[in-house]
């Protein structure tokens, strides 16, 4: 090179480290800047940085491409160089030259490539990687995040390792229930102490990483997972030191125990697996840990099946509302009857503990109970236009409707378009599972009260508000949970025994109606009638009965 273009080449070169050190200014143009005057005095057309976050990233063509300099001439790639960082990101450099233009020299070669090496360096392990890692591998709050998960799978995969290790995939369990009872900030440090408990358990051995919101994904060392499973069924995490309040912890989880000689491709060999695992957890109240196998795969493909069928499903008429008498022991006739619901698709009856599950998780839910309570109206009125007798039938809600400012004015509107009579319908609602749901629910009974419609207490005496439940909300109604319920094999002064004869005791004493759900044997109902129970729901009298056998019993 002549004297002039040397003394102009090592210029931009210096122009060029001191734009890349000045930590405190630097900006991306001033970089391109120095580049692109690099480009133009070797008769380059075009400079192109890419910066790929993983090596399977590379290979689909997933990363940032940086254009430092286009002339617009064209051209073909002359020279280029390529490097992996240690955190397993590549950097590229690519340089272009029109067809027509004076190749270069051997000198100008060394030049241009001491120039990549420069920015590629510079790219891989300097401010600018720093940067690009901290907003690429960690989210908002400082958490680890996906891709610093997939990354770690990938260097795993690249040492040969994965079939050492396990990975996992967690949802906190009722953490929003906890954000409502503790306050927002007390629940993100509950979160943060959780996260840090499952870090100092992996150590070095492994990585946990957020997700989002309260879900998270780990991989870890096979000899840690005994301890990790400890942490993710539950444990106390503290949220006031100063007056060691407590909450307890656990998580749904699905486990991918990584078997020796498995062939990683994509980041969804794994990802799918445990996925799949923990939506079977989320869906289990008995085992919140599942581990990978084909198993779990079916069980979630049927759940997205039925989620998806579900708006044609209603639509076509495949729900149907089955009626569970409720019989007064004393006089043996039928007084009520709970409306539940079926689900016929294809010639086979769907249960509803395979899809209530499923809609629960989203509006779906809210559909099918306001399409239960059109139905039961609508049988009930054309029993009234009939001239038969009638009974008052109460339909479950599920929680989701809590929140629903206009709940009662929604239920009022079916129950009087088909001009039944408020004093036959019942609404049931469960227990409520924090203060918030139950401000709610005490809103939506009083307002229902208000309006002559029934309002009963599913389930009592499962949940932690029992006793508040029925002494702050007018209810109409206690249906005794079957748990509570004396099996044959207990006697009179057992526990069981003793709790169900106070409990009947004292729905009367409050002016409710009792009604003791899943009575099954004759002894049940012996049991019933000695602790002045009368009325009772179960096996013993009836299944759930379709509409036409339920109303030949009414006929009767």
């Amino acid at each position: 090179m002549e004297n002039d273009r040397l003394i102009r080449y090592y210029e931009l070169l210096e122009q060029l480290l001191t734009t890349m050190n000045d930590t405190d200014d630097f900006t991306l143009d001033k970089l391109n800047v120095s580049l692109a005057e690099l480009c133009k005095l070797f008769r380059v057309s075009k400079g192109v940085t890419e910066f790929y976050k993983s090596t399977s990233n590379e290979k689909s063509g997933r990363g940032e491409v940086f254009v430092c300099y286009d002339s617009g001439e064209g051209g073909r790639e002359v020279m280029g160089r390529r490097i992996v960082t240690k955190s397993m990101a590549v950097a590229k450099c690519r340089v272009y030259m029109p067809a027509d233009a004076e190749p270069l020299t051997d000198e100008e070669r060394e030049k241009i490539d001491l120039i990549l090496k420069t920015v590629l360096s510079f790219v891989g392990n300097n401010k600018l990687q720093k940067m690009v890692e901290r907003l690429t591998f960690y989210d908002d709050s400082g958490y680890r995040n996906l891709r610093s998960f997939m990354r770690y799978i990938e260097q795993l995969n690249e040492k040969k390792r994965l079939g050492t290790h396990t990975a996992a995939y967690f949802n906190l369990r009722r953490f929003s229930q906890i954000n409502q009872e503790i306050g927002r900030n007390a629940g993100d440090m509950v979160m943060r102490s959780y996260f840090t408990m499952l870090e100092e358990v992996i150590g070095d051995d492994g990585i946990v990483c957020r997700v989002g919101g309260d879900n998270f994904v780990a991989a870890f060392d096979d000899s840690l997972l005994i301890d990790v499973l400890e942490i993710l069924k539950g444990v106390p995490v503290t949220y006031d030191a100063s007056s060691q309040k407590r909450v307890t912890v656990s998580a749904s989880t699905g486990i991918f125990r990584i078997p020796d000689g498995f062939v990683y491709e994509d980041p969804g060999d794994i990802m799918d697996k445990i996925l799949a695992s923990t939506k079977v957890a989320k869906n289990n109240e008995s085992e919140n840990i599942v581990f990978f196998d084909d198993k779990s795969v079916a069980v979630n493909e049927r759940l997205a099946d039925l989620h998806r069928l579900f708006p044609q499903a209603l639509e076509n008429d495949e729900f149907k509302v089955y009626y569970q008498p409720k019989t007064d022991i004393q006089a043996e006739e039928i007084i009520g009857a709970e409306a539940l619901c079926r689900w016929e698709h294809k010639g086979e009856v769907i249960m509803p503990a395979e899809f209530i599950p499923i809609l629960e998780q989203s509006s779906d839910i809210c559909r099918l109970d306001f399409f239960v309570l059109e139905r039961v109206c609508q049988d009930i009125r054309r029993r009234i236009d009939e001239g038969k007798p009638v009974v008052r039938v109460s339909v479950n809600l599920s929680r989701k409707h809590i929140m629903d400012a206009d709940l009662s004015d929604h239920i009022l509107e079916v129950v009087d378009r088909n001009r039944v009579p408020h004093e036959l319908i019942e609404i049931e609602l469960t227990e409520s599972a924090n203060d918030v749901e139950f401000k709610e629910i005490k809103r939506i009974v009083s307002e229902l009260q208000q309006d002559g419609i029934c309002t009963s207490v599913d389930d009592f005496g499962i949940g932690q508000f029992s006793l508040n439940l029925i002494r702050d909300i007018p209810w109409n109604v206690l249906k005794l949970d079957r748990s509570l319920l004396p099996s044959d094999t207990d006697n009179p002064h057992s526990t069981r025994s003793v709790m169900f004869k106070y409990l009947v005791a004292m729905a009367k004493e409050l002016g409710l109606e009792c009604i003791a759900e899943g009575v099954e044997t004759e002894n049940q109902v012996n049991m019933l009638r000695s602790n002045s129970c009368s009325l009772a729901q179960g096996y013993y009298f009836d299944k759930p009965l379709p509409n036409t056998e339920f109303e030949k019993r009414l006929d009767k």
